[in-house]
């Protein structure tokens, strides 16, 4: 089912689209190392055989749980012979690339500077804390994001026509089953596609041949709750339950979480909610909201439910009953609109880094821990993103 080339390949039009960048690079055949990530299923494999396939190069798969430093060795001699032989590079892709060690990561290096070996990292986690700085640093890095429910659809839809067990049966999917392969998948391709192969394979066909599959196959199959609500009912709720945050009532908030979830909604949805709201409409006024909200999240993760609703329960509890402070969100807006205006601005002499100017900085902890001091460019300096609320005697 993967696709073979761009024009198949679903999703991630920020990095893929006319004119960007990666694309620009595949096109012209000079895709340097790169490490993909991004969360699973939203096609970071597939890209890189589309890459290889391309470029009209060797292409080698390992995976960094089952792979050693002796594994690299064997792929790095055979990429070196292929290239002094045939002027063939290798593309390496690495799985779980962030499972490496020092000393793994450190075995590539001689061949990534050579150039025979061209490394595509593939990983769930931010490379930038996962990774040792020696590859990143050799390395371009893309983001991958969920996919929506459209390019889910143009997926499932082409699976059915041109998959070579697929287009053997006579599939019939009613319109809500196609949107809830779609969406409760949670932008995962790969999820959305087993689920549809389940389904298809597991399903016996009626008297005339045909393989119905409805919402209740396609929930049945992902393993997941049908939701019992259309689109618009969907984002009527979650906004009503975002505004009870905000409006610190504890009850409404709750009321309207636990329709969401019985609907079928994943909680998790909601805690990552809650823990935006702790700092949008929270923030420093109880900075203990955002610890709250973050530990929901966990425990879901860990727990499950239905034990993890006690930790998101009283995380809403929590957010909803604080004190409300938007000065986070505000310094956040202010700071993100002058870095794009002013982008250019110059930085004090005095803060850059070994100017002949440094010795005038003046270091806070000489000073008892604080001195007046400009540190803003000129055309900033009167700035105040953060305003500190006035404190009574």
């Amino acid at each position: 089912m993967r696709p073979k080339s761009l024009e198949d390949f679903a999703g991630q039009k920020h990095i893929l689209g006319s004119g960007k960048l990666l694309r620009r690079l595949i096109e012209a055949k000079r895709v340097p190392s790169v490490i993909f990530y991004g969360p699973p299923g939203t096609g970071k494999t597939t890209l890189a055989r589309i890459i290889a396939d391309t470029s009209n190069s060797n292409f080698v798969k390992l995976n960094a749980i089952s792979s050693g430093v002796a594994d690299v060795k064997v792929v790095i001699e055979q990429a070196k012979r292929d290239f002094e032989l045939y002027g063939k590079r290798t593309y390496l892709l690495l799985d779980e690339c962030h499972r490496w060690s020092k000393a793994q990561s450190d075995s590539l290096l001689a061949s990534l500077e050579n150039g025979y070996v061209i490394f595509v990292g593939c990983t769930t986690e931010n490379p930038s804390y996962s990774m040792t700085r020696a590859i990143v640093s050799r390395c371009s890095v893309f983001e991958f994001k969920r996919l929506g429910a459209a390019d889910i659809k143009a997926v499932l839809t082409r699976a059915i026509r041109e998959d070579e067990v697929l287009k053997k049966f006579k599939i019939k999917i009613d319109d809500d089953a196609f949107t809830y392969f779609a969406t409760a998948s949670g932008g995962d391709v790969r999820s959305a596609l087993n689920g549809l192969e389940i389904g298809v394979i597991t399903t016996s066909a009626n008297k005339d041949g045909e393989i119905v599959i409805n919402k209740e196959i396609a929930a049945e199959c992902l393993q997941k709750k049908a939701l019992s609500l259309n689109e618009d009912v969907y984002y009527h709720l979650l906004s009503a339950f975002c505004k009870s945050l905000r409006g610190s009532d504890s009850t409404a908030a709750l009321y309207y979480a636990n329709r969401l979830i019985e609907a079928g909604i994943e909680p998790q949805v909601l805690a990552r909610r809650t823990i935006a709201h702790a700092s949008e409409d929270v923030g420093l006024s109880a900075p203990n909201a955002l610890l709250q909200a973050c530990a929901s999240l966990y425990a879901l993760d860990h727990l499950g439910m239905p034990e993890g609703n006690l930790a998101l329960t009283q995380a809403i509890i929590y957010v909803c009953e604080s004190p409300k402070d938007n000065r986070v969100v505000v310094a956040m807006n202010m700071a993100q609109d002058d870095a794009k205006n002013h982008p250019d601005d110059n930085i004090p002499e005095y803060l850059k880094n070994h100017t002949e100017a440094s010795k005038d900085y003046k270091y806070p902890h000489d000073y008892g821990g604080y001195v007046e001091q400009q540190y803003l460019p000129n055309s900033l300096k009167d700035r105040q993103y953060f305003k500190r609320k006035e404190t009574k005697n």
